[in-house]
């Protein structure tokens, strides 16, 4: 009996899409992991978050001057970084491979750069930042800036007076744009390397419209909120660039050539991958070397589904050089690149 590996979830397409109904093969999804965007070493137990995006004092003038040209409120983007720093800080503290994150306060570590990456910083920074925090990493939020513009305008409309009588007014619209910019840097003392420096720009829109001035302008008031909660988001989705992750891909499988691909593909497409494996492995001695590769190939798929990828590279390997079937080595590379991908999950600790 072959039993489904429990890290591979798939998923068969009950009606084949309309350009295989003729053909000899169907698809099948299946959802792998893969390893995360970042290599986060999993010996980095203790993080430490220290916040550059504040300009240094020969840049506060430029930078109050951008509050103004950018309709920003007061405090905003220390606001907005404080709750990045946030986000962050929850969404790992949920990463099960990291025992602890602290926010480093009171330190200097201030940019001379407005919404771009600043020079990094030095390893000898990085190494007293460590040990004055017993910290094994430095995530950095490097920048982090907002641009806002306010589009205001009046429409002529009609509304029914007190007497049921249509009057001419003006209705007043207001739409507020920003736009949050934010820039990530991880280091890695051990390592002497600066394993993912990572930026993201959202733009955050609300609209206000009424008669009264003041119902469009609630969208200026609903402003730092939104940003705020944006920023909050932004960060904690950025801190999963270091776990893996799933996705769906697809696959195909041989349906026709005898009656035991026919039955094959009717029990695969109940959910009895088991049974259709029993027929499969049938055909791989079957004489005509065009149908036993098929064979080959659909025990290499059934091999992948249960995650023995070394099985799966044994049939597909056969099928191809054994039996010329040309899919096969198509699909031998794309188990291949697997193989490569589980063990870089191996190294991260997955």
């Amino acid at each position: 009996m072959i039993n489904l590996h429990s890290n591979f979830r798939y998923l068969v397409l009950g009606i084949p899409l309309l350009f295989y109904s003729c053909s000899s093969l169907n698809k099948l999804t299946l959802t792998v992991t893969e390893p995360a965007p970042v290599s986060f070493s999993p010996a980095l137990k203790r993080v430490g978050i220290i916040n550059r995006s504040l300009p240094s004092l020969k840049n506060e003038q430029i930078d109050n001057l951008d509050k103004i040209l950018t309709l920003e409120g007061k405090n905003l983007d220390k606001d907005g970084a404080s709750a990045a720093e946030a986000g962050l800080l929850e969404e790992l503290q949920r990463n099960q491979n990291i025992t602890e994150v602290k926010i480093i306060d009171n330190v200097d570590v201030s940019s001379s750069s407005l919404g771009i990456f600043p020079t990094p910083l030095s390893w000898q920074k990085i190494d007293e930042l460590c040990s004055a925090n017993n910290v094994d990493a430095i995530f950095s939020l490097a920048f982090y800036d907002t641009d806002t513009r306010i589009d205001y305008k009046t429409v002529p409309v009609e509304i029914v007076g007190p007497l049921g009588i249509k009057v001419p007014a003006l209705e007043h619209h207001a739409t507020v744009n920003s736009l949050i910019k934010t820039g990530w840097r991880i280091y890695d003392p051990k390592s002497r390397q600066i394993v993912d420096e990572y930026s993201k720009n959202k733009n955050v829109v609300l609209t206000g419209v009424g008669i009264n001035p003041l119902n469009a302008v609630k969208a200026v008031l609903a402003k730092k909120e939104s940003i705020l909660k944006t920023s909050h988001d932004m960060a904690r989705s950025y801190a999963q660039r270091i776990l893996p992750y799933d996705r769906r891909v697809s696959r195909e499988y041989y349906v026709r050539g005898t009656n035991n691909f026919k039955v094959g593909r009717r029990r695969a497409q109940t959910g009895d991958w088991d049974g259709a494996a029993i027929l499969w492995k049938q055909e791989t001695t079957n004489p005509k070397l065009k149908i036993a590769g098929r064979a080959y190939y659909n025990m290499a798929i059934i091999s992948e589904i249960n995650g023995d990828l070394d099985a799966a590279i044994e049939w597909a390997s056969k099928a191809y050089t054994d039996f010329e079937n040309k899919n096969a080595l198509r699909y031998l590379n794309v188990l291949k690149t697997r193989v490569e991908k589980n063990r870089v999950l191996e190294y991260q600790g997955h």
